[in-house]
């Protein structure tokens, strides 16, 4: 094997950029905050950082997800934990004129958790917000709140969190991914209320109860209720073992 010269090669940085996901106040929020630093000081971007020397990609997300939000990646074959989140790799991000500072790869990943605290700033940040994703990519990719001016979000973070925003939306139709926006024992309607807040659409309560409880190993009766959301008592359930819904619960067209 001839000598191996690293120097012919420009060189070039690997991060790690999150689009954390959840229902909050019936609405897809996800989780943005202002950059304390140069590039794009004062702009609002999806949490993340770089990959530091000794860890793999899957270690990087883990660790930005645990100093951004305290949550946990939750292992698929592991029992449920409190402060677990569901965590997969989006997508890989290399435009060269994507960060100004040098050629930056970023490695894009998705986490969903149910209805989570106020998010806390670290880094290179200096706030941290949940924002309804309609406004972060509304019709410039920008939004403002409490008189700000909007501004795009930094980078290519616009792109990222669509692309982010889509997985999730075409996921759970097909898999199980829902129940990762619910907490560990929730109803039909809370379900239901996940796929309208994920897709922006009404759906009819008793339809959707037929459908979801219809369906082969998708949802567990734990043998509880809850009058948690008013009225009479719920019937309680758990996310089942099946990880692909068949059939699956298909968007309505809008």
């Amino acid at each position: 094997m001839p000598p191996y010269d690293p120097s012919t090669f420009p060189p070039f940085a690997v991060t790690v950029d999150l689009v954390v996901l959840t229902v909050r106040r019936h609405a897809l929020c996800a989780l943005v905050v202002r950059r304390g630093e140069p590039p794009f000081q004062g702009r609002w971007a999806l949490p993340g950082g770089f990959v530091k020397a000794d860890e793999d990609l899957g270690a990087a997300a883990a660790r930005e997800l645990v100093e951004e939000t305290g949550l946990c990646a939750q292992d698929p074959a592991a029992p449920a934990i409190g402060n677990g989140a569901h965590l997969e790799q989006l997508a890989t991000y290399g435009d060269p004129g994507r960060d100004p500072r040098m050629r930056v790869v970023s490695v894009a990943h998705l986490a969903l958790a149910p209805d989570l605290p106020a998010p806390r700033a670290g880094g290179d940040a200096n706030s941290a917000r949940w924002a309804p994703v309609d406004d972060l990519l509304g019709a410039e990719g920008s939004f403002g709140h409490d008189g700000e001016s909007q501004a795009p979000l930094a980078f290519d973070h616009a792109q990222i969190l669509a692309d982010g925003v889509e997985r999730a939306r075409s996921k759970i139709e097909y898999s199980s991914l829902a129940t990762a926006f619910c907490p560990p024992a929730f109803t039909v309607g809370e379900l239901r209320r996940v796929y309208e807040a994920v897709w922006g659409v009404v759906l009819d309560p008793r339809n959707f109860h037929r459908k979801v409880t219809g369906t082969p190993g998708f949802l567990v009766p734990t043998g509880g209720t809850t009058t948690r959301q008013g009225g009479r008592p719920a019937q309680l359930f758990r996310a089942g073992a099946a990880t692909v819904l068949n059939p699956p619960m298909l968007r309505p067209e809008v």
